[in-house]
């Protein structure tokens, strides 16, 4: 039995560089054809699909406005740079971008909710359900009456979280917080629909509710005594220990003196 003649290193080195050259040619016409792709019209962007909440935005203007900001195609369009321009759009909260071969995209929109007006009167910024703040067309909110948020910049969902606390306990009586503010050193200050104006104190939140439903137990009683009605009432100052001054139209008082804390 004749040994296997083993094959030469040159003839080896041969091989190898023959398998190299060939998977670097395959590479080539393979990015090649990618090159090609990306760039035939065929697969620029024809179509843009729009769904969801489309409530202050249609799924005609939407695609006017955006589509000129799509320039590239199928392969080579950004995503997330696609979100954001669809994100930009006035009322628009989130969106979701997908590709759909060959020349497609398909949207999923979510819009923001408005719940309240954030800062000052002259100011039109707006507060959604997520306790963020956004910028729209304040003629473009369906309610009328929401109410109007203050306080540091940053701090939009503590207060609509106080706000959605606290106006339960004014519904049994007919009022309506019509404006709560945090101001900057930790305070809470609310106005009522009927003008009146409250201040409620500081502390956490269990403890601003503590002191304004003691307020709201009592505030009926106190007001008869002087032939008034809770709409009469002009101030409030609920930082008191063991109760709280008021101001009634006509009238002044204190209820169950103390010191302000």
């Amino acid at each position: 039995m004749t040994d296997k003649l083993s094959t030469p290193f040159d003839v080896k080195l041969m091989n190898i560089t023959a398998s190299l050259l060939f998977v670097a040619f395959a590479l080539m016409v393979v990015g090649a054809l990618v090159g090609w792709a990306a760039r035939h019209p065929v697969f620029a962007i024809r179509a843009i699909e729009v769904s969801g909440e489309v409530t202050h935005n249609n799924a005609v203007t939407l695609r006017a406005n955006v589509a000129p900001r799509l320039s590239r195609t199928f392969f080579t369009l950004d995503l997330t740079r696609a979100r954001l321009a669809f994100e930009s759009v006035p009322w628009v909260r989130q969106a979701l971008v997908r590709r759909e071969f060959p020349n497609r995209l398909k949207v999923l929109l979510q819009e923001h909710k408005a719940v309240a007006y954030w800062g000052v009167e002259r100011e039109s910024r707006l507060v959604n359900s997520f306790g963020e703040v956004f910028e729209a067309n304040v003629g473009e909110v369906e309610q009328e009456d929401l109410p109007r948020l203050h306080g540091p910049e940053g701090q939009a969902a503590t207060v609509l979280a106080m706000y959605q606390t606290l106006q339960p306990l004014f519904e049994p009586m007919d009022l309506t917080l019509e404006q709560i503010e945090l101001t900057g050193q930790g305070g809470w200050r609310a106005r009522l629909d009927t003008g009146a104006v409250l201040v409620l104190g500081g502390g956490s939140m269990a403890e601003v509710l503590a002191r304004t439903h003691r307020f709201l137990k009592t505030l009926t009683q106190v007001t008869s005594r002087y032939g008034r009605k809770p709409e009469a009432l002009e101030t409030a100052d609920l930082r008191h220990q063991d109760g709280y001054a008021i101001r009634l139209r006509g009238v002044s008082t204190l209820a169950t003196g103390g010191q302000k804390k």
